[in-house]
């Protein structure tokens, strides 16, 4: 699959997308999302996208999404994943950038998203140390 001439995305996944097990969707009878026949070309391209999170750690919500449904993946998943690929044809330029010289300024944010997924009511939190210009370490977790 060539992904040369898709057409780049302004946003890394979509605004209120929902996704769901396979699971979850026979439970509560949505059948609209199909299984995907093969799934190693998801699974391939996610475990990607998990090594691109190290430069890129913007992405690393949806990445973390995205890896909770590898098992398997319906078409709605894969989908997902080309819009990660597509977003990051958008800012080739971006990424982890460590600045040069003496630093005495230490930053640090953290955010919680209560009862993010529908699927298990599990919360969403993370945070993010940065030293001078330079972001250290970061952390998104379920």
């Amino acid at each position: 699959m060539c992904l040369g001439g898709a057409k780049p995305a302004i946003t890394p996944v979509e605004t209120n997308l929902r996704l769901t097990t396979v699971e979850y969707d026979k439970a509560t009878g949505i059948m609209r999302d199909v299984a995907l026949q093969d799934p190693t070309l998801d699974q391939k391209l996610v475990g990607k996208l998990i090594y691109v999170t190290f430069t890129r750690p913007y992405i690393s919500y949806v990445i973390q999404t995205l890896s909770q449904f590898m098992q398997h993946p319906k078409r709605s998943h894969w989908e997902a994943a080309l819009r990660v690929v597509r977003y990051l044809k958008n800012a080739p330029g971006q990424g982890v950038w460590v600045k040069v010289g003496a630093v005495t300024e230490l930053s640090c944010w953290c955010d919680s998203y209560w009862a993010a997924y529908p699927n298990t009511c599990r919360s969403v939190t993370g945070y993010a140390i940065k030293f001078g210009e330079s972001l250290i370490p970061w952390k998104s977790k379920k």
